[in-house]
Order: structure tokens, then C-alpha cells, then sequence
């Protein structure tokens, strides 16, 4: 409450300045909130000169003062108030105010020279020609002026290699992280700029420099396990699985291991860098993995690189830690690497499938289909909202209480692909009936939806799950036509490979079983006619049919390789000798 003179203000600007570094140092949080104390310091330094500026901004404020004020015992207490005041404004990513701010400190430093500072960056220019105040001995400080320009220099690098990396402009991201990286900061620190080079190193596509960038991290902080699955995602990149299944392992184990908090590695500062830091491409890139999303992603790539008993044994793995509460430590928001849990049981019944554990497949497969039942409507019909059951899927989307199109789709899809699933293990198990039973019950479901209709064409976000069901319904048919062969229901399974062939004309398995089919129903002329038309088809075309669309969710591809026609070769020589000599070369 005294009144402001100008013999005391410097003592009472050093008190405010450590006030603040120890209330920054006491609550992270601190340095989101823009501190009014400054600016009530600024104002009794006005007050103290005979002057007010209570009608002005904060930077308007600092302007006033740094350019009315020239007492010489003030300037040094202003100008470690202001890197202070830059610390603030730099959290808030005001770079503009930040250096506006030096631009008017240099100015009071050094008039004529202010406007002469050119560098790479501007912003680290300036910083880095401030003239740091000598300190004097009779006002101790928390933090000295030098120790927060270089933490000011670093921050700001970061912070801007950062903002160029997000906008995709990598060359200059990287020039100004390498810039952080040689700058004044912690052990952390230095970890997440090397995460952030690496990254940044892989967007240029320039996957070894990339590895050397995140190795470094590794190196210097190895708690830093976003780099560690940085270091996965490039292997896989490059094509190294054994090395990417190496790390991903490696990071499982190390999140299973909770590390006590350990002392810092660095100087203990009241002000650092990752107080100054904010940024949303930051927080993703160092977002830390749940231990159930890496072992997800290790089954995953087991699955899709053929390594089927380690699937297993991931997949397994990870439905054990459902048990543990998954969908609260799990995000739902896109962020997760995890699928929906549906298609994680349909990708763990995939691979029990290959690794010939069709039992367990089975069973699986109910457990998708127990928990879908009540999510599926008897009719569903793209102009109509579904309202909502009891029961739910995680991260369904509902609004208002009711099911959306699109969820209603996938629950059919989860369904269908069970009793695909289903149908193919008993086939394998020998029980054709039982098989028939399972696909049928498939074939079933997708009545339920228009596939053809007005509705479901009208929008362009259906159309993925609308590929999903048409594959299944395919899927499903070859299969069954199959079964119905090793049944001798011949008629039947023409039927289904007619139907087949007019889902995906020219599909080469449904066309290759029609074939057979026909052969077997002694039509022996249409059946070496519609042979010799597949003969005759380009080699390309096969291929371009099989890849038309979107890629195929991971739990059907094992059904599509199943459904490839297995007896190419008797049948071709079957037909050769029915239609003779001429018949050899089928291109003659």
C-alpha cells in the first residue's frame, strides 16, 4: 500500500521476479495463467516516474515503460522482468508479443543497432543479442538472468521447429530443432527434441537419419519411450519386421515396468524449458502408449507378416487384459493404435484359424456374435435411424439415443464375419453340415441390409462398410457353394457361384468353382467354355479384381485365402483331355 519511489523500486522488482520463478516452481500450471503481477509492477514503476498507463494492454504497457523510462537503476530489475514477462507469452505461443518484447529491450540497450539483428531465425536472433543486466550482489535472485535467456533460446527454437513441423515444412523444422538441440535444457528434454528430429527426419523420408535421431533420444533418456515406438514405426517402413517386432517388444516390457521417479537430470531450475512448451503436435508425438495398445500392434504384425503362433499367443494375451479394465485406460478418441473390440476377436479367431486351433476359433467367434446380437435390427434400411439397445458397444456412436447408420453397418459386419469365420473352421474341421448351417446364417444377416439401395449409395461415409458386407457376402458364398460340393448338392452350389460372379465379375475363385460345379453337373461343354474364358483373361486382371476398393480389414483376409479355388490343376487337365490336342495351349 506505500506509494512507489523510484529508490526502492529496484528491490521490489527483484522481489517480484523471484516471487513469480517460485510460484512457477511451486504449480506447473502457474505458467498458463497470465501473471497480473507484472503489470501491476509495471504501473507502479509509472506511478514512481509520474505517469500512468492503466487503460493500456500489456504489451502497450511494456512499450510505455522501456521507452519513457531511462532511469538507469531501473533498467536492469525491467529487463529481467521482461525475459520473465517473454517466458509467460512464449508458453502461450505469442511469438509476435515475445519478440516485440526483445525488439524493445534491445532498443533501450542499444538504440541505433535494435532493427541490425539478422540470423536464421529472428525470434532466436534477438534473443540471443540481449545484453543480459549484471547482477548485483546485494539482490540475490532464484534464477539468474543468463540461465532464463538461454532457456528462453531454446524454447523458442523448439517451439518454432515444432510449428514448421506441423505445417509440413520439414527442412526448416529440422534446422530449428537441431537448434533446440543444442540448447540449454534437460536430459528430457533433449530426449523429446531428438523424438521430434526423428520424426521429423522420417516425414523427409530419410528413415536412417531418422533412426539415428531416435536412437540418440533413446541414449540420452531412455524413459523417453515414444521414441522407442517411433523406432518400430521406421522399421516397419523400411521393411525390417524382426527389428520392428524387437522394439515393440522391447517397449512392452519396459512399460511394464513403472519406474520410481528419479531425481532430475539437470540443473534444479524454478523456470525450464518444458514449462514453455505447449503444443498439440508435441503431445502426440510423445503420447504414451497404453501396454495393451503395443501388444495389440505386436499380434497385429505377427498376424500380417505370417507368424501365426506368436499372434496367437498375442492375440490371447491381450483379451486376458480386457479383463483388466481396458476401456477406461484406453482412449476411444482415434488416438489409440486399438481397433474396435469386435474386430480384435475376429482378428484373434483369424489366427487361431491358421494356426488349425478351430475349436477356439469358434468359440471366439460366439462370443462376437452374443455380443452383436442385440446390436443388429431384423431390418435395416439406410433411410432410417435405429434406436438404441440396451446394450452397447464401446465407442458406439449414439446421439440422441439412437444408433447411427454407420455403427448399425459395422455391428452387421462384426456379425457376418463371425458366422464366416464360423462356417470356414467347421469346414476345416470336416463338419460340411455344420458349415452350411454357419454361412447360411451369414448370408442371412446381409438381407437385412440393402446393399443395392438408394439410401445406402446417397452417402459417401457408408461406403467402406458397404465394401466390408459386399466382401463378406462374396466370401460367404464361395464358401457355402464349396460346401455344397463336398455335400454332392451340386445345383446348390452352382447357384452360389452364379450369385458369386455377380457380386465381383470375373472373381477368379468363384469363377474357377463354377467350373467345377458345372463339370460335375456333367455340363462339360459350358463348363470348358467358361474355362477357357478364364484361361483367356489377362494375368493382370485377377490381381486388379482381388485389389478393387478399399484394403480388407485384417480378420478377412485369412477367409480369402481360404476361399482360393485348391484344385486348379486336375481340373485343367480334366478339361484338356476333354477337348483334345487343340486344347493344350490355351492361348492357341
Amino acid at each position: 500500500g506505500l506509494p512507489a519511489t523510484l529508490p526502492a523500486l529496484p528491490l521490489e522488482l527483484t522481489v517480484l521476479y523471484n516471487s513469480l520463478l517460485f510460484t512457477v516452481g511451486a504449480s506447473d500450471s502457474a505458467i498458463k495463467e497470465e501473471p497480473e503481477a507484472i503489470r501491476q509492477g509495471l504501473l507502479r514503476v509509472l506511478e514512481a516516474c509520474g505517469t500512468c498507463g492503466q487503460d493500456l494492454g500489456t504489451e502497450e504497457l511494456w512499450e510505455k515503460v522501456l521507452q519513457e523510462v531511462t532511469t538507469e537503476e531501473l533498467q536492469a530489475s525491467l529487463h529481467r522482468l521482461g525475459a520473465l514477462q517473454a517466458a509467460w507469452w512464449l508458453a502461450a505461443s505469442r511469438l509476435g508479443s515475445v519478440a516485440g518484447l526483445f525488439q524493445l529491450l534491445s532498443s533501450a540497450e542499444d538504440p541505433g543497432g535494435a532493427r541490425c539483428r539478422e540470423g536464421p531465425n529472428e525470434l532466436i536472433s534477438m534473443i540471443k543479442a540481449w545484453r543480459v543486466p549484471p547482477e548485483g550482489a546485494s539482490l540475490p535472485l532464484a534464477q539468474s538472468a543468463e540461465t532464463l535467456k538461454e532457456i528462453l533460446c531454446t524454447a523458442a527454437a523448439f517451439l518454432q521447429g515444432l510449428q514448421e513441423l506441423e505445417a509440413g515444412n520439414f527442412p526448416t523444422a529440422l534446422s530449428l530443432l537441431q537448434e533446440a538441440a543444442g540448447g540449454f535444457c534437460s536430459k528430457k528434454i533433449l530426449a523429446q527434441i531428438f523424438t521430434c528430429l526423428g520424426c521429423c527426419a522420417q516425414q523427409m523420408g530419410k528413415p536412417q537419419m531418422a533412426l539415428q535421431h531416435l536412437k540418440r533420444a533413446l541414449q540420452v533418456d531412455f524413459p523417453c519411450l515414444p521414441a522407442l515406438f517411433h523406432v518400430a514405426a521406421v522399421y516397419r517402413e523400411l521393411g525390417e519386421t524382426d527389428a520392428e517386432l524387437q522394439a515393440l517388444t522391447l517397449l512392452y516390457e519396459a512399460l511394464g515396468k513403472i519406474p520410481s521417479a528419479a531425481a532430475s537430470s539437470g540443473p534444479c531450475l524454478l523456470m525450464q524449458t518444458e514449462l514453455l512448451v505447449n503444443s498439440p503436435v508435441l503431445t502426440s508425438l510423445l503420447r504414451h502408449r497404453h501396454p495393451s495398445e503395443v501388444k495389440y500392434l505386436l499380434a497385429q504384425r505377427c498376424l500380417q507378416d505370417g507368424r501365426v503362433a506368436n499372434a496367437v499367443e498375442h492375440y490371447l494375451d491381450f483379451l486376458s487384459l480386457l479383463q483388466e479394465g481396458l476401456q477406461q485406460q484406453v482412449p476411444l478418441d482415434g488416438s489409440s493404435a486399438l481397433p474396435r473390440i469386435p474386430e480384435v476377436f475376429l482378428e484373434t479367431a483369424s489366427a487361431l484359424e491358421q494356426a488349425g486351433r478351430h475349436q477356439d476359433a469358434i468359440t471366439v467367434c460366439e462370443e462376437v456374435i452374443s455380443r452383436t446380437s442385440d446390436l443388429v435390427p431384423r431390418v435395416f434400411r439406410g433411410e432410417e435411424r435405429l434406436e438404441q439397445p440396451e446394450r452397447s458397444l464401446p465407442g458406439a456412436e449414439v446421439a440422441g439415443g439412437l444408433l447411427s447408420q454407420q455403427e448399425s453397418l459395422r455391428c452387421l459386419a462384426w456379425r457376418a464375419a463371425a458366422y464366416l469365420h464360423q462356417g470356414w473352421a467347421w469346414a476345416k474341421l470336416g463338419q460340411s453340415k455344420e458349415a452350411v448351417t454357419q454361412l447360411s446364417r451369414c448370408l442371412s444377416d446381409l438381407l437385412r441390409v440393402q446393399l443395392h439401395g438408394c439410401a445406402v449409395r446417397q452417402t459417401e461415409d457408408l461406403q467402406p462398410e458397404v465394401e466390408v458386407l459386399q466382401k463378406i457376402r462374396l466370401l460367404s458364398l464361395i464358401g457355402r457353394g464349396a460346401q455344397f460340393l463336398e455335400l454332392g448338392r451340386h445345383k446348390e452350389a452352382l447357384l452360389d457361384f452364379q450369385h458369386s460372379l455377380l457380386i465381383s465379375p470375373g472373381d477368379p475363385a468363384a469363377a474357377s468353382y463354377l467350373v467345377q460345379a458345372l463339370w460335375k453337373l456333367n455340363r462339360k461343354q459350358e463348363a470348358a467354355a467358361q474355362w477357357q474364358k478364364l484361361c483367356q483373361s489377362s494375368p493382370g486382371e485377377d490381381g486388379q479384381q482381388q485389389g478393387q476398393g478399399r484394403p480388407l480389414p485384417l480378420y478377412l483376409v485369412s477367409c480369402l485365402e481360404q476361399a482360393v479355388f485348391p484344385h486348379s490343376e486336375p481340373l485343367a487337365r480334366s478339361i484338356q483331355d476333354y477337348l483334345g490336342p487343340a486344347a493344350q495351349d490355351p492361348s492357341s
